[in-house]
């Protein structure tokens, strides 16, 4: 396995137990390899899922995390995008294949043998990964990420998993003026969305199951709220929209949302249920409707979000934590108690 340096971290003991303050064995930094000193890792619900054994069986202990921000520490001898004392980002991945057609496109993510996790997955030298509720991690630096100087620094982190989940598809699907985009759920991933999409010139509306956090919606940069929990909403809004972004991980009456497509229209899930949702074609049919599904993005569409976030001031609203309130953080976000992104402030660790 070669030679290995301990750094502190908070991991899972396992699928039932909190977490717990301990140390991981990081790798030396190989020549292609840099070591980062992390500021600032984001909770993101995908964490939970994956310490709870939610979406598959882990290794324990396991550290997760995939929201990193900070500094570079070291580099490789052949390093040559970053610097020592630069400030970067990690984000959900951190290598792929870069053979297959995917890969060789940009779009790692869809790797075709499967992109490398930040955490609990495979590494290259047959280790699980282990993700950034950790004062250090070494990452091959074609996906490490330039983090803009101008965005403030406890605040990036969820850029690199919940700006870019939702920047991809309004991306890919062209959201901009004239375009009437409809954003489910008004959460981690939905409030970065409404954000995202009114900074590219969309008409953006909000569907959320109640009015609680209308107030908040339209501050954020909606244009329209409405309560799904008003059977009137769903005649109101019908064939409305040109995109319509799901951010919800819970199941939802797929045929109520499809209807609100205009022609052409489609409804894109980021959100990840643990139920298959039923379809029926012919409510695609009607209007040439589309149902579709996106998951992060590739480290060049990254870096295109970091940037587009720096030049129109966008970044997620944060409450920032110690490590040591990472189990209550976890509870609070299954009560849906944030708004709308917990950080860790690694500093809390060492």
């Amino acid at each position: 396995m070669g030679v290995m340096r301990t750094v502190a971290a908070y991991a899972a003991p396992s699928a039932t137990e909190p977490l717990v303050r301990t140390t991981i064995e990081r790798r030396e930094p190989g020549p292609k390899d840099v070591l980062i000193e992390i500021a600032y890792a984001g909770i993101c619900h995908s964490d939970i899922h994956t310490v709870r054994g939610e979406w598959g069986a882990q290794q324990y202990p396991l550290t997760v995390g995939h929201e990193i921000v900070g500094v570079v520490a070291e580099v490789g001898s052949e390093v040559t995008r970053h610097r020592v004392g630069d400030r970067v980002g990690v984000g959900c991945m951190v290598n792929s294949c870069r053979e297959c057609a995917n890969c060789l496109a940009g779009v790692e993510q869809y790797c075709l043998k499967g992109n490398t996790g930040t955490y609990a997955s495979v590494d290259r030298d047959g280790t699980i990964t282990q993700g950034g509720y950790s004062t250090h991690i070494v990452v091959d630096e074609d996906f490490v990420l330039r983090v803009p100087e101008s965005l403030p620094y406890e605040s990036v982190a969820p850029l690199l998993c919940a700006g870019i989940t939702t920047y991809s598809p309004l991306a890919h699907w062209k959201a901009g003026p004239g375009t009437r985009v409809a954003v489910v759920g008004l959460g981690g991933l939905g409030h970065m969305a409404v954000k995202i999409a009114h900074a590219m010139g969309a008409e953006v509306t909000v569907l959320s199951q109640t009015l609680a956090k209308r107030d908040d919606g339209l501050r954020l940069g909606a244009d329209h709220y409405f309560a799904t929990g008003d059977p009137a909403t769903f005649e109101t809004l019908a064939n409305s929209f040109d995109l319509i972004v799901n951010t919800v991980s819970a199941e939802l009456d797929l045929e109520a949302y499809l209807r609100l497509l205009a022609l052409d229209g489609t409804m894109v899930n980021v959100g990840a249920p643990p139920e298959a949702l039923p379809i029926q074609v012919f409510t695609l049919f009607a209007n040439r409707r589309s149902f579709a599904g996106s998951t992060i993005g590739g480290i060049r569409e990254t870096q295109e979000m970091l940037d587009f976030c720096a030049e129109h001031g966008i970044v997620p609203d944060i409450e920032l934590i110690a490590a040591a309130d990472i189990n209550e953080a976890y509870e609070r976000v299954l009560r849906s108690d944030v708004r709308y992104r917990f950080v860790i402030d690694i500093a809390t660790l060492a």
